[in-house]
C-alpha cells in the first residue's frame, strides 16, 4: 500500500484487501445509480455491496485488481475511490468510481483515473474500458476527456409481470 499527499487529500492505493475501505461510498454510488436508472430500479435496489464485493474478488483472483481511495485530511473520511481491474487478456478496465457530491469538480475523479490508467499501463493493459450504467449518460463527458467513446450499446431484458 502507498500513500500520496495532495494539499487537502490523501490518495491511498492498495490491492483487493482495501475493498471494505469503500463500502459507504459504494452504497453512494449504488444509490445514484438507483435513481439514474430508467428501468432497472429493482436491480439497484436488490444489489448489495458484499455480492458487488464477491465480484471485485473473483476478478482479483483471475487477474489484478486495484482500489485507489481519496481520503479528506481534515474530516478523515473517505470521499472518492476508483477500482480498476486487469484481466488475463491484459484489458484494463475501470470497474467502479465514485466521488462523494461535496467533492465533484475538484479534480479528485480525474486525479483517481490517472493513477488507475498508470497502473494499467505498467501492467501491461493493451486496451481500456469502462461500462456506464443506463441513466448515467451525463457521466459521458467525464470519461471522454480520457478517450473513451461509446462503442456499442448492451440491452438487457426487463422482466415483465407476465415473466417475459
Amino acid at each position: 500500500m502507498e500513500i500520496n499527499q495532495s494539499n487537502a487529500i490523501n490518495y491511498i492505493c492498495g490491492d483487493e484487501r482495501l475493498i471494505d475501505e469503500i463500502k459507504e461510498l459504494w452504497e453512494g454510488l449504488n444509490e445514484h445509480h438507483k435513481r439514474k436508472s430508467p428501468y432497472f430500479k429493482d436491480h439497484y435496489t436488490n444489489f448489495s455491496f458484499e455480492t458487488r464485493k464477491s465480484d471485485f474478488l473473483r476478478k482479483a483472483k483471475s487477474g489484478a485488481l486495484r482500489v485507489e481511495l481519496a481520503i479528506h485530511k481534515e474530516a478523515q473520511k473517505g470521499i472518492g475511490y476508483c477500482v480498476s481491474s486487469l484481466d488475463e487478456e491484459n484489458t484494463g478496465e475501470v470497474e467502479s468510481i465514485f466521488i462523494s457530491e461535496d467533492f465533484r469538480g475538484l479534480g479528485i475523479g480525474e486525479e483517481l483515473m490517472k493513477r488507475a490508467f498508470k497502473w494499467m499501463d505498467q501492467a501491461g493493459a493493451v486496451k481500456k474500458v469502462v461500462t456506464v450504467a443506463s441513466g448515467n449518460e451525463n457521466a459521458f463527458g467525464f470519461y471522454k476527456k480520457f478517450g473513451f467513446y461509446p462503442r456499442k450499446v448492451l440491452l438487457e431484458q426487463v422482466k415483465t409481470e407476465d415473466g417475459r
